[in-house]
């Protein structure tokens, strides 16, 4: 699945930092990065009409599949609604967030009204974009400024 050339792996790190234990679980490697990036994306179809149904929930959800292997993200939770989605991805660190909504918005669009006759998938131009942290600012701030002690 992975080629020789992107080759992502799983670690599993514990970091005690200010007496406070860290476990991240799913620190990702690329061939020349190390990242736990997770965004929180949130899109509404045009004119936010209720066109998400159980039948076209179910074909977007194996489209963004689709689109997340081609891509190589991770989508760790979708929630599909009647008039808006929430994914929440993650994703190596060249890849910017805007990026990663027009790949899902654009690719799933096309896919969709290619593969499906009605009712025709519309994005509007606008998204909500979160990112999820581990640790807060303040925390790896001290971290930063103690490794030369």
């Amino acid at each position: 699945m992975h080629s020789l050339f992107f080759r992502t792996e799983l670690t599993h790190k514990i970091y005690i930092v200010d007496d406070v234990l860290l476990y991240l679980m799913e620190t990702k490697r690329t061939r020349h990065s190390r990242y736990h990036i997770y965004y929180h994306l949130v899109w509404i179809p045009k004119y936010r009409k209720k066109t998400l149904g159980e039948q076209v929930k179910k074909r977007l959800e194996k489209i963004f599949m689709e689109i997340a292997e081609d891509k190589r993200l991770e989508i760790s939770s979708m929630e599909i609604m009647p008039d808006h989605m929430h994914m929440f991805v993650s994703s190596p660190p060249q890849n910017s967030p805007s990026l990663l909504v027009n790949w899902f918005k654009g690719i799933s669009a096309r896919i969709y009204n290619h593969r499906f006759s009605s009712p025709k998938i519309k994005w509007t131009n606008s998204y909500y974009v979160g990112t999820a942290g581990t640790v807060t600012k303040e925390t790896i701030q001290r971290y930063i400024e103690e490794q030369t002690k």
